[in-house]
């Protein structure tokens, strides 16, 4: 009986295991999966010949690139440092413990590497999607001038569709995926078998041999060899939607040996005397089936640019909560999942810039010098905190953590500085995307900092303001009146000022500070702390994780029931809506700085747009702040 309960406990965790990995062939490895369309080709392109030493030189760089950053760096050390199941470069920051004002540098590096990824997500679909429609002009050409078109056609009716949520379309993927991997490892396969000595590259010594007799070329080829890996970071990104676990045997089981498959395959065709003019992916296929490859090739770059649209949104809605970019509106399209959100300003920014991108560049070779450079920088910046990580939480010495990260960022450096030279071709497309965004969560962070800061100058005791109410004659009226405040000791300013127009306050006073946690999510029990600091006056602290939605109703609710007999059907939530202006005494933030995080603030949504507060209950009261 017990070996049968066991037995059946085991079945069901392979079953999780398997659907979870054919869920992350959908999500996860979109990106890195469709690489092989272009990376060769870009790869071929630079180094201006196809001797067999070369060929085989740059199979062995792509193949231990994939080893050496995405098996051993993300999936063997990144995927284990994640923040209650979450992970990603900004969860990587608040398992770090960084708090709003302290340690400036690993929070800029942190924020720059996120805003990065904001650069590679307007490229992603762009490449991706023209390199597949790209294979129409070998199956007809005069199908060239089309391309550019379709290819926009398609990826604007990505982006309009994206208000109507995937939750229905997103179960395909996975198994979508599965095809295309199996499909791409047939090809590499039927492409080995021409010409089997393409597999001695997989000895790592091909690789470093052509890095050191090609002189600079070498050095510049591997800017292109790292388009190999430019999803690499999902793996890590994406963590908290399935699990370590599912990804890892997804990545080791089938899409690492398909890529290198795929790979070696496409390097075999050329070592056998196939022309490396167009796209060296499709050579691989036969004539007859060449159509469907490409309907399955445009599908599955739709996929990865879904992914990559999927992950801007999470990413956002993450730096929202931990309060490092404005309030944006963020629709829940689906009841089923949490991570199934729309985020409409970021999708019409995105569209925006990967259809201009398409359009400037045309081609996928020209769109491939733009890229890499974002990533790069991103897998650069991960390194860094990776080994402060190293030190604190797993507590390694300094000696060990230098010669894990350094490995590490020996790689990442090569990789990004022969990137940088793509600087004048295109590669500064993402850097300014990834500066106007840093810039933004910059100046947000600075202004919701100093209004803080502002706002609890020379605090008032909650004891002392509740006493002097009688004396000086104020009345106290029926019901409940819940203050938001983001002071944490003292009367709240805004009350203060309510009081102060209309020399009246609600019989009971509850004052709420919500915080966000470094942690993604809180538990119920550990939620709220409330401590009465005057008769009819609660203080309540409610601690939501950065992946969690505020519910005041719901708050209310819990505190009702915990000793603070609030009636829910009689009262009114307040909330302070500031107007920024510059210290006129100087002082304060820069005022250019203040102007922009005031028109950052006018247009972002109000604060209680997602704490589901009932209209008819809601008072705004406006204040200037002087910052």
């Amino acid at each position: 009986m017990n070996a049968s309960f066991q037995g059946q406990g085991g079945r069901s965790k392979e079953v999780a295991l398997l659907t979870g990995s054919v869920g992350a062939l959908g999500v996860v490895f979109g990106d890195i999966g469709t690489s092989p369309l272009y990376t060769l080709k870009t790869v071929l392109d630079t180094t201006g010949g196809n001797q067999s030493q070369t060929i085989l030189g740059v199979v062995s760089l792509l193949i231990w690139t994939l080893i050496v950053v995405t098996t051993i760096k993300y999936a063997g050390f990144a995927m284990r440092f994640d923040n209650d199941g979450e992970g990603g470069i900004l969860a990587l920051l608040a398992l770090l413990g960084v708090k709003r004002g302290t340690r400036p540098v690993i929070i800029a590096v942190g924020l720059f590497g996120a805003a990065l990824i904001y650069g590679d997500g307007a490229i992603t679909p762009a490449i991706s999607v023209l390199s597949a429609i790209e294979g129409l002009k070998i199956v007809e050409p005069t199908m060239q001038p089309y391309v550019l078109p379709i290819t926009v056609g398609i990826l604007v009716a990505l982006f309009a569709l994206q208000p109507f949520g995937t939750a229905k379309i997103g179960r395909a993927f996975g198994p979508i995926m599965m095809v295309w991997f199996v499909t791409m490892a047939a090809l590499g396969i039927w492409g080995i078998a021409k010409h089997p000595g393409v597999l001695y590259a997989v000895n790592p010594l091909h690789g470093l041999n052509y890095l050191r007799n090609s002189g600079g070329t070498g050095f510049l080829v591997l800017g292109g060899v790292f388009l190999c890996v430019t999803g690499a970071e999902a793996l890590y990104a994406d963590m908290g939607h399935f699990g370590a676990r599912p990804i890892k045997f997804a990545w080791s089981a089938l899409v690492f040996p398909s890529l290198v498959l795929n790979y070696a395959g496409q390097g075999a065709i050329v070592l056998s005397g196939a022309s490396t003019e167009g796209n060296i992916f499709y050579r691989l296929c036969p004539q007859s089936l060449l159509l469907p490859l490409i309907i399955l090739s445009t599908v599955a770059t739709i996929i990865a640019s879904q992914s990559i649209i999927t992950g801007a949104f999470s990413m956002t809605r993450q730096a929202i909560q931990l309060g490092w970019m404005p309030r944006l509106k963020i629709s829940q399209t689906s009841a089923q999942g949490y991570g199934q959100i729309y985020v409409g300003a970021v999708n019409w920014s995105l569209m925006v810039v990967t259809t201009g991108l398409t359009l400037a560049f045309q081609r996928s070779g020209n769109l491939a010098g733009a890229y890499g450079i974002a990533v790069s920088a991103t897998m650069i910046l991960t390194t860094v905190l990776l080994f402060i990580a190293m030190r604190e939480i797993w507590r390694w010495s300094l000696p060990a953590s230098a010669a894990v990260a350094g490995v590490f960022l020996t790689v990442d450096a090569s990789f990004f500085v022969s990137n940088l030279l793509k600087l004048r071709q295109g590669g500064y497309v993402p850097l300014l995307l990834a500066a106007l965004v840093y810039g933004i969560m910059y100046v947000w962070h600075r202004g919701v900092s100093a209004i803080t800061e502002r706002v609890g100058q020379n605090p008032v005791p909650a004891q002392q303001f509740i006493s002097g109410l009688e004396r000086e004659g104020i009345a106290r009226v029926r019901g409940t009146a819940v203050f938001l405040t983001r002071v944490k000791d003292g009367t709240p300013p805004i009350m203060q000022w309510y009081v102060r127009l209309t020399r009246a306050l609600h019989q009971r006073v509850v004052a709420i500070t919500l915080e966000t946690t470094s942690a993604p999510w809180v538990a119920t029990d550990q939620r709220v702390l409330i401590d009465q600091v005057a008769p009819d006056f609660w203080f309540v602290k409610a601690s939501y994780g950065f992946m969690e939605k505020p519910d005041l109703p719901e708050l209310l609710a819990k505190i009702s029931a915990s000793n603070c007999p609030v009636d829910l059907m009689d009262l009114t939530y307040f909330i302070g809506v500031e107007k920024i202006v510059p210290m006129r005494e100087g002082g304060g933030i820069p005022r250019w700085m203040a102007r922009l995080f005031g028109a950052l603030l006018r247009n972002s949504t109000h604060v209680t747009d997602s704490m589901r507060i009932p209209p008819e209950q809601l008072v705004d009261l406006g204040r200037e702040v002087a910052i």
